[in-house]
């Protein structure tokens, strides 16, 4: 398009034209979003296991404040979708946007010929460490897995701490745990840094106790040790333990993380680009990070335009030092984080490290076909349902 073009006439040639949603394996929803001059930006908003429900949420937001619209007014945009209706926040909305956020700043990007990073005020990093999964949601076997993952370049790792617990369980479940994370050590060494994930299975009693067992073992962090909603709980855990306290990834906007922020006990925060708002609201819940000297290591056990999503505030995030990434992870059954990009590449991890990417937009490139092709098949993941002995349903 030429420069001299009218901007009224650029304007109305670039209006947000069209949209597809597919669900694709193993359990993500990706977003096509398509201008009137043909630019397609591409999004992932999904909320693992309640796909149809966040498809209905992202559709709303499409035919009622986005179709016909600039695409580049990215902040009002936000604005209007978090804004525009009575009720806000939570994992559907928030996740609903996030996909269209992402899908607008990939637009923008290509349209501009810049990376998205360099919109938001270019790099502070020319690559992030990526730490890798091992053990699957009932952790076994963790130390042979270790060992493979850190001969494969992996300098990081994260495993599930536990199975499902009792709100205040034995000390024989308190030393299963101790003793995987032994192994694991003893596995690799202390050159590898191992991130402990109480993946919200455990109660503030039980918290306690295993933050203090774990401790000598050195974990990089304990990842949401309590769940969100007794963020309350989490100074006292914290001083009962050296070990960085990490948690955010159910938790959906700057205002949800103001708490963890002025009660000083979160070391580490963890907001999904998929579920807290997008590229828009994460790059600004970093910054408060930032002012109050908290780390960030985004969540991410989804597909590659929730990836590449990360990675591109993760560059311009000064504060931001590891990223989680779902390649081989245990959900990932059917269909892998590489297999939707047409050049996968781009995620070459080296040294424990990927690089940012420098292709416009966010910098990876979709194999369309193969999108279509894998949205004809049924998908339809869902997250078990765990009990205790005595019946009752247990956190997974």
């Amino acid at each position: 398009m030429s420069s001299d073009t009218p901007r009224s006439e650029r304007r109305e040639r670039d209006r947000i034209a069209d949209y597809e949603l597919f669900e694709v394996p193993p359990r993500w929803l990706f977003l096509r979003v398509e201008t009137a001059d043909g630019t397609v930006g591409w999004g992932e908003p999904v909320v693992e296991g309640r796909a149809h429900t966040v498809r209905a949420a992202v559709e709303e937001l499409m035919d009622n404040y986005l179709l016909g619209e600039d695409p580049t007014d990215i902040e009002d945009h936000w604005q209007t979708m978090y804004r525009g209706g009575f009720y806000r926040g939570g994992p559907v909305l928030m996740s609903a946007i996030a996909g269209v956020d992402q899908a607008l700043w990939d637009i923008k990007g290509k349209q501009l010929g810049a990376p998205v990073h360099e919109l938001l005020g270019g790099k502070a990093r020319d690559r992030i460490r990526v730490y890798q999964w091992i053990g699957g949601d009932r952790p076994s076997e963790v130390a042979d897995e270790a060992r493979k993952k850190v001969d494969a370049g992996f300098t990081a790792l994260k495993m599930n701490a536990t199975e499902e617990l009792e709100r205040v369980d034995d000390p024989a479940t308190v030393q299963a745990a101790v003793d995987r994370l032994r192994e694991v050590r003893e596995a690799v060494g202390d050159e590898v840094d191992v991130g402990v994930d109480f993946h919200g299975r455990v109660t503030k009693p039980m918290a306690k106790r295993l933050a203090a067992a774990l401790e000598p073992h050195e974990p990089m962090f304990i990842e949401e040790p309590v769940l969100p909603e007794h963020n309350d709980a989490l100074p006292d855990i914290a001083a009962k333990t050296s070990v960085p306290i990490a948690t955010g990834e159910r938790m959906y906007s700057r205002w949800d993380f103001k708490e963890v922020f002025e009660d000083g006990a979160v070391d580490v925060i963890q907001p999904d680009l998929s579920h807290a708002g997008g590229i828009t609201e994460v790059r600004k819940i970093a910054a408060m990070a930032e002012a109050y000297d908290v780390a960030m290591a985004p969540h991410c056990p989804l597909g590659p335009i929730a990836l590449a999503s990360c990675v591109q505030v993760d560059a311009c995030s000064p504060n931001a030092f590891i990223q989680e990434q779902s390649l081989d992870i245990h959900y990932n059954e059917t269909s892998d984080v590489l297999d939707y990009l047409a050049d996968p590449s781009v995620f070459d991890y080296d040294d424990g490290y990927v690089r940012i990417p420098s292709d416009p937009g966010l910098g990876i490139e979709i194999n369309e076909a193969h999108v279509r092709e894998q949205a004809e098949k049924t998908v339809d993941w869902h997250n078990p349902v765990w009990r205790h002995a005595d019946g009752s349903v247990a956190e997974w």
